[in-house]
């Protein structure tokens, strides 16, 4: 296992508070959705309003996903967009759900995510996955490159080259010892220099095992993406749990997990986004992705026997109904899988749809109004 240098990383910034009557800290996974009939303008103003409103109501992170040619999806530049929500907001950590390592050069993710720590100083996390979050081409044309290099073997030094620029600590005699990530902690030790040493917290992602093990040797913080591999969930929570090592960051395990949940006033009309949402997902699989289809485009559709399995599975992993429906539904998920923390994303094809699911949710369990 390789080192990942030193850490400068305070573990109150990644455990969180529940507030209200939640069983866990609650935080928000962002894939800024772009519906059919609508605009990436637009998308991106929800997505400002609500970092907004998460921060006001006591949610304790706002994450932002990574993907790539997804017409549905306007998240392929996370740093950018955290950039700009930073400047709307004050108190909430802002961070990657994830950055997708293998896709950029170590030191490229450590200037980025040096630069967002300067602008929105101990706020930042920044969370790595090892996917490509694309297809196979899509892959290969962000990497310059016909090889993916998505090998189990290669993720681990890749994360230790990012931790050495973070922490600009290459030993002596390494090819890298002579460049530093900036902003970054070289500012302070250059004469003249009072640049604080911290940076952004490492948290590894994954939806198998792969990352779990790792993120428990590391003693590094785990996301488990449950909402599209709820099967793997537990088993990859009790992998992290039963290979955590403490560390400087953590002196114990702590896990989130990735939850897809829509609260709506009347449940018809989320049962009918939910089968929205399956389509999309339905399309993505089979090569056709579009944007988010609205629910009478969903109602139009002929399903084919095959394909209503396929809904029936996806919605079934979907938390979804009513407020107290969905509010039942997360408790009785935290309950089982003991997560630290639960990170909500909410899908519907229209942005107030998704702000006024958080709003549901923040009002069922009592968050704070202010």
């Amino acid at each position: 296992m390789p080192e990942t240098g030193g850490t400068h990383v305070a573990a109150d910034e990644i455990r969180g508070a529940a507030h209200g009557t939640a069983p866990a800290p609650l935080s928000v996974l962002d894939l800024v959705t772009v519906g059919a009939g609508s605009t990436a303008t637009e998308a991106l103003r929800t997505s400002v309003q609500l970092s907004r409103f998460a921060e006001s109501r006591g949610f304790h992170r706002y994450w932002v996903a990574e993907h790539h040619s997804m017409p549905g999806v306007a998240s392929s530049s996370p740093a950018v967009i955290l950039a700009h929500l930073a400047a709307h907001t004050e108190r909430i950590r802002l961070g990657s759900g994830g950055v997708m390592l293998p896709n950029h050069a170590p030191l490229v993710i450590a200037e980025q995510f040096g630069t967002l720590e300067a602008l929105a100083p101990g706020r930042i996390d920044l969370g790595l996955g090892r996917a490509p979050g694309t297809d196979g081409a899509t892959a290969a044309a962000l990497r310059r490159t016909d090889t993916l290099n998505e090998g189990a073997d290669d993720f681990p030094q890749q994360l230790a080259e990012l931790t050495r620029f973070l922490d600009d600590d290459f030993p002596d005699g390494h090819p890298y010892g002579r460049i530093h990530a900036i902003p970054g902690p070289v500012q302070g030790t250059t004469p003249g220099g009072v640049q604080s040493a911290h940076r952004p917290p490492v948290w590894l992602l994954g939806s198998s095992g792969f990352s779990a093990r790792l993120a428990g040797l590391l003693g590094l913080p785990f996301a488990f993406a449950h909402h599209f591999s709820a099967q793997n969930t537990i088993p990859a929570l009790d992998l992290y749990r039963a290979t955590f090592k403490p560390s400087e960051v953590l002196a114990e395990p702590y896990a989130l997990i990735g939850v897809s949940a829509l609260a709506t006033d009347d449940a018809a009309e989320a049962r009918r986004q939910v089968r929205a949402a399956a389509l999309n997902m339905l399309r993505l699989r089979m090569g056709h992705p579009g944007l988010f289809p609205d629910p009478e485009d969903a109602e139009r559709h002929q399903f084919s026997p095959m394909e209503e399995d396929f809904v029936a599975s996806w919605t079934g992993n979907v938390v979804h109904g009513t407020a107290d429906e969905v509010r039942t539904g997360l408790d009785e998920l935290h309950k089982r899988t003991g997560a630290d923390e639960l990170m909500i994303t909410s899908h519907a094809h229209r942005g107030e749809l998704r702000l006024r699911s958080y709003e549901l949710i923040a009002d069922a369990y009592g968050l704070p109004t202010a």
